[in-house]
Parts: structure tokens; sequence; C-alpha cells
């Protein structure tokens, strides 16, 4: 049952003024002449392609989906996601050759590599860093021998989750959507989530989940990514019927569900909408709960001066900066921003050969900008660029609440051991 009428995507084309300020803004067409612009790919080259038809441009999938277009618009033409929606034509009409398609499907598949890799991690990831099997793997598969490849942890967040203590007296009830990132490659982001939630008197409850489905809508798959999200709205809705808040750590996991999702696979039913009003990024949540009043702010010092970078998919939240906030209520830490648009990962779009170079171009100005800070730790929160910063420079990237943690007197993990030890 539709809830509301929903203009398609490819209507906002003709909102578009020809004014040029997204070419002007894309992180991608600044660094290569493979992809001719926003303006070019979607409103342009967008009113020549037609139901069933060819796509004529196939230069569109060089778009890496940032999305700085679509906010940095003055009309409001969804720009980023009618490039997804010429992306999934080629796919649909079989223009991808089936190597890459391969590929792109198995990049884009975190959680079928996290299940699969997971219980035998030391092999895996020993596997998986080889370089003799990552040479293999350009050659065949054109995923590039030094995209930065996620180590998997000794135990899912989920086992944690199930084994940890809950806390009496808790005050009311949130659902926890921690993401493939969280579940098999850095747990510690959703250790650190439950002991701020709990210390705010929440009950944390963490349902059946999967995938978001955003890698594979990046990679033109929307019929998987269809399948994803709609065992997602399944198994949350009825804790959205009940008022429960669902909130993610990952900005491009929340985005999805609230945003990416529902519009490009016209998902516009009663349950699906309901879902995505009730999904929070954590950031935006925590603000909520302080503009209330009932955010527990005793937080100890954090005498540091770090790097923080906001990433394109949490822009594209349009929240403002509330890592930032949130974090400056804690005394002594100081966060510049890093005020650059991208990191060039853009989720699975850094890892494919042909894009590696024009992702660590894009990338960077962020990579000189933590250079020059030379701090021991840079924050930022997303997993795919927080991997991509560590990649590129070296320096560990942690999530704004692993910081929060500490802050509330629990024990630092992952990079904050050595950081306060």
């Amino acid at each position: 049952m539709k809830t509301a009428l929903h203009q398609p995507v490819e209507q906002t084309l003709d909102q578009c003024i020809k004014c040029n300020i997204c070419t002007t803004a894309c992180p991608v067409s600044a660094v290569t002449d493979l992809f001719p612009g926003p303006k070019f790919e979607a409103p342009q080259a967008g009113r020549f392609r037609k139901p069933g038809q060819p796509t004529p441009d196939q230069s569109v999938d060089y778009c890496s989906g940032c999305r700085v277009c679509n906010m940095i618009c003055p009309t409001g033409v969804k720009i980023a996601e009618i490039n997804a929606r010429a992306r999934a034509s080629i796919v649909q009409q079989g223009k991808v050759p089936l190597r890459l398609r391969l590929r792109n499907n198995l990049v884009a598949r975190a959680e079928l590599i996290g299940k699969l890799g997971q219980p035998v991690y030391p092999l895996a990831n020993y596997a998986l860093n080889l370089k003799p099997a990552r040479w293999i793997a350009e050659i065949a598969l054109g995923i590039h021998r030094q995209a930065p490849f996620p180590r998997l942890t000794d135990q899912r967040f989920r086992t944690w989750f199930h084994q940890h203590p809950k806390p009496d007296g808790a005050r009311r009830k949130i659902v926890y959507f921690h993401g493939c990132s969280t579940q098999y490659y850095e747990p510690r982001v959703g250790r650190a989530a439950v002991r701020v939630l709990e210390a705010n008197g929440f009950e944390v409850l963490v349902p059946q989940q999967n995938c978001c489905g955003l890698p594979l809508l990046s990679n033109g798959e929307f019929g998987a990514a269809r399948k994803y999200h709609t065992n997602n709205v399944r198994h949350l809705v009825e804790y959205a019927r009940q008022g429960i808040p669902i909130i993610g750590t990952s900005t491009s996991c929340t985005l999805a569900i609230k945003e990416e999702a529902p519009e490009l696979l016209d998902m516009h039913d009663e349950d699906t909408e309901l879902v995505a009003r009730m999904t929070f990024d954590f950031n935006e949540l925590m603000l909520n709960l302080l503009e209330e009043g009932s955010l527990k702010t005793d937080f100890k010092p954090i005498p540091f001066t770090l790097g923080y970078h906001i990433p394109c998919q949490y822009r594209a939240h349009r929240l403002g900066k509330p890592g930032l906030e949130l974090l400056s209520l804690i005394p002594g830490l100081t966060l510049i921003d890093s005020q650059v648009s991208c990191c060039g990962i853009a989720g699975t779009y850094g890892y494919k050969k042909e894009k590696y170079e024009i992702a660590m171009n894009v990338g960077k100005p962020l990579f000189d900008f933590i250079e020059k800070m030379g701090g021991p730790v840079v924050v930022c929160d997303s997993e795919t660029c927080r991997w991509q910063i560590t990649h590129a420079t070296g320096v560990p990237s942690i999530h704004p609440v692993e910081l929060l943690s500490v802050a509330y007197g629990f024990a630092p993990e992952g990079p904050l051991v050595k950081l306060f030890s």
C-alpha cells in the first residue's frame, strides 16, 4: 500500500538550471576526465535514457555516489540517485562484463565474506592480505591489490552482545542496527555503542538483521538489494510500531534505511516508511537526548587534539555536524574538522582496479590534512572511510562513540588502548 505520491528521481532532472555548481564541487571529475561531471551524467544525459533502451553513456559508472552534488544543487535535482539508477540499467542490460560483475558482487557482500571468513579468521586474514593472492585477485577479478581490506576479528559483535550482562533498571528500549562492519570487523564500535546507551538508561535490543544493501545498490544490483532491505524492514517494523527508536553507528547503513533504499527501489509502503522515520544516526540520537535534558554529561576529560572527518554519507543525512557537537561536550577534547569533501573510497568504489587511483587522488586533501595534524588517531563516522584513512596515512581511525565510551569511564579498546596507556 502506497502512503503518498512520490516523484520518481528521474523527474527531478527538469529542475536543473545548468548552473554547473555540481560539476565544480564534484571530487571525482576534479581528478579524472573519465567522469565528465554530475550535470552531464544526470540531468543532461538522463533525458536520453529511456526504459528498455540501451544506456548511451557508460561513463556514469565512474560516479562514486558521494552525493556532494545533491547537497550543493540549488534546485534539488537528485543527481546521485539518477546516476545510481543509470548504473543499475547498465547492469540489467548485461553491459557489465561477467568478470567485473562477479567482482562487484563480491566486494559488495561484506556480510557473506564475514560469515565465511570469521570462523577461520586467522587463515582468512592471512589469505586476504597475502600479496600473491592479491595479485591474482587483481588480474582475475579487477580488485586492486592495494585496496584496504579490513581484518576479521576473533569474535562477532552479536556473540559478545548475547554474553554481555544486561543492566538493571533500564528506563526505555532502543534497537541497535550494527551493520556488517561492526558484526565482523569492528565489534569494538558496537561494544562502545551498547555501553554508552546503557549508561544513558537504555535497554539495548539487537534483533535479527542483515546487510543494509547499500553496497549492492552502489553497484547496480538492485534485485539483491531489495531482498536485503525487505528482510530488514520485516525484522525492524514491529519495534518501530511500538515507538522504539532504531539507531546505527554506520552512517551509510542508517542512510540506506532512512532514504537511499526506499527511494532507489521505489519502496514507499507503510512499513518501509515507518522504519525509515524511526531510524536515527547514533550522534543524532545523542543530541536529541541532550536537547530533551536526558543525556548523561558527566564526562571524564580526554586531553587530546584530534583530526575529524565527516564522511560524504553523513553529510547526506542533512543533520549538520552532530559528531562535532557531541564530542565538544567532552572536557579537554579538541577536534579539528578536515573540511574535506570526500576520502575517495565511496564504499566499494576504491576497491576496483580501474578506480583505485581515482579514489586515492580524491582523498589526497584529506590524507594531507591528517599528516599535517600529526595526531595519534583520526575520528571518523564511516567504517570504509576509516579503513581508507588508515590505508593511506598509516594513522589509526576510530568512531566518535569510542571516545564517548572512554569519557563515560569504560576501558578503551582498539587504537585507543595505546593512546591512554
